[in-house]
């Protein structure tokens, strides 16, 4: 036994103690002692002080009529948490043994989400209903779901909910940091944990907002524990279901705990509800420098958006998800969410620097003494942290920024065959943004082992619920209109593909960046791929000019003219699915 330092209450448990946490807030005071076993689980053990205090506040307390959600089919006697603050998470999280502590980190909490380390966009699906069926881009992205499949899983998930779930939490929040754009969005979970990613990922409410809050514009009801057993009858892909009724302003999940899953499910209904007013939400970073100018960085999961945009040199906007509307650019979000894979300070300093408290990280092996191991992939290559943006040391405290001056589409090209910087044509910047090229980067979605080339239209197609080019007309406008210039910047590879090149190093990408937003790449010379139709600068700045031209870091130039050639049909064949005005960008695509 051993003595707490706060309290001197001594500890009985046979663990090894690793940590002792106090949390003070306006209302409450805890001390108490966290431990890990030899298995690595984490076990928690209150001490004397806890009982002359409230276990929560009373804020935080409520019945499910209190919230409402009574009114959806959600009601349990057991009392239901809402809205905590970071230091009560951190307890429940502890308490209910749902992680470890990063305790060179920090205090960093660490859950896992096995068997699911990604999203399953094969399991997600919008059901078919009025008026909302006449605007899905309905396909292989947005799976219909019958009304009464919905209307059955539903009752499940309110079902377990109500009378079988441990726990239960509830967060209000916003998504939008502007306030006429923003809409009000509830998660109902059962994971502290979870409780824990959205408060990161999303707009957090005042005192005073939540007060006046009313009735959530969406509702994520997160079930993750159970499953779909009649997945067949209902004509689905699996046990796992991710649906989302727009016209019911519901979202329901089952089957995985990835909370991936609620961040990207509310961007999906940000990218069906905006557009219908005329700005346009974007699956993209943004940053600015200290003249207001503004850079925005669209890419897939993988490609580096979240890297690149923390730049000490810049103020953070945002990391993933953003709106552009007539007074400018706007994040959806309160947080970031980076991967984590070979993450070090050198490289990637504001985002290491962000791992501390009050962060969560996920699937990232924590060793003995406590300390992350972001090399460590045998479980996955996604590992990920989510953190509040104020952990980001030159962040914009309003998360908001003028029109954008430079565009920049990023793509991890597993082929080693893109230049690692071109400038586009408004028309290419069209081309490239319908085509939305890059590669899966194994981890992030479920299922993937190996880089698979893949063309995502408005890199993000798999979150937007529209026809691609509904997106394109509205960026073509607002390029056009604020005289904005775009670029194309690939992460992948140099040298040879995958396995056999080498991955473009972020100091170059950074480099690369560099130039696009202080002008200077405007003032290099350019040569032209006619293959790929695109023209690349000779040198720019500290880049070493030999690999700005892709082929000349190929040692067998006959392979990188034949991989060439391949990806330029890839860009060819996949664009073949576009017709009418969005089929006349072709021409300014690849040429074989």
């Amino acid at each position: 036994p051993r003595p707490c330092p706060k309290c001197s209450v001594k500890s009985t448990s046979p663990h090894v103690p690793v940590a002792c946490v106090t949390m003070l807030s306006s209302t409450m005071r805890r001390c108490a002692f966290a431990f890990r076993s030899t298995s690595a689980a984490v076990s928690h053990r209150p001490c004397a002080v806890t009982a002359r205090f409230p276990a929560i506040r009373s804020m935080a307390t409520r019945t499910t009529a209190d919230i409402g959600i009574d009114s959806i089919g959600i009601k349990r006697e057991a009392p239901v948490h809402f809205n905590l603050d970071y230091d009560e998470i951190f307890q429940h999280e502890v308490e209910h043994n749902e992680g470890i502590i990063a305790t060179k980190k920090e205090d960093t909490f660490c859950i896992r989400t096995a068997p699911f380390y990604g999203r399953s966009p094969k399991d997600r699906y919008i059901v078919d209903s009025e008026p909302s069926r006449n605007h899905v881009d309905w396909g292989a992205i947005n799976q219909a779901m019958k009304p009464e499949v919905f209307d059955e899983l539903y009752e499940r998930c309110t079902d377990y909910l109500s009378n079988s779930a441990e726990r239960l939490y509830v967060y209000d929040a916003f998504v939008g940091t502007s306030k006429s754009q923003r809409r009000k969005v509830r998660f109902i979970t059962e994971f502290a944990w979870q409780h824990h990613f959205v408060q990161n990922m999303f707009v957090r409410a005042t005192p005073e907002e939540l007060e006046t809050f009313g009735e959530p514009d969406f509702t994520i009801i997160n079930a993750c524990k159970i499953t779909n057993p009649d997945s067949k009858r209902h004509g689905l892909n699996s046990e796992v279901f991710v649906g989302f009724n727009i016209e019911k302003k519901c979202g329901i999940i089952g089957g995985t705990h990835y909370g991936g899953e609620m961040k990207k499910g509310i961007f999906a209904m940000m990218n069906y509800w905006l557009p219908m007013d005329g700005p346009l939400p974007m699956h993209c970073s943004a940053n600015k420098g200290d003249d207001g100018s503004t850079a925005l960085f669209f890419g897939l999961s993988g490609t580096g958006k979240t890297t690149l945009s923390a730049d000490s040199a810049r103020k953070l906007i945002g990391d993933d998800e953003h709106g552009w509307d007539d007074e400018g650019i706007f994040n959806f979000e309160g947080g970031c969410y980076a991967k984590t894979i070979n993450l070090s300070e050198e490289n990637e300093p504001d985002i290491y620097r962000a791992i501390r408290r009050n962060a969560l990280l996920e699937n990232v092996l924590i060793k003995d003494d406590g300390t992350p191991d972001f090399d460590y992939i045998g479980n996955t290559e996604n590992g990920r942290v989510s953190y509040p943006i104020n952990h980001i040391q030159n962040f914009d405290p309003e998360s908001r920024g003028g029109h954008p001056k430079a565009i920049v589409f990023l793509t991890c090209d597993a082929a080693g065959v893109l230049p690692p910087v071109s400038r586009l044509t408004p028309e290419q910047a069209m081309y490239h943004f319908l085509s939305g090229y890059t590669a899966k980067i194994p981890g992030t979605e479920r299922g993937v082992k190996e880089p698979e080339p893949t063309f995502s239209a408005c890199f993000g197609a798999v979150f937007m619920p529209l026809h691609p080019f509904k997106y394109a007309e509205i960026l073509k406008e607002k390029m056009n209109t604020h005289g904005s210039q775009a670029f194309l910047v690939n992460t992948g590879w140099s040298g040879g593909p995958y396995r056999v090149g080498k991955r473009i190093d972020i100091p170059v990408t950074r480099a690369c960046i560099n130039g696009i937003l202080d002008g200077s790449i405007n003032d290099a010379e350019f040569e032209k791929d006619d293959v790929m139709n695109l023209e690349f600068p000779t040198t720019l700045g500290s880049v070493d000019p030999s690999i700005l031209n892709p082929r000349s870091t190929w040692e067998d130039k006959e392979a990188y003219d034949a991989q060439r050639l391949a990806l330029a049909k890839l860009f060819q064949d996949n664009f073949g699915k576009f017709s009418g005005d969005a089929g006349k960008f072709a021409a300014h695509g690849p040429k074989v």
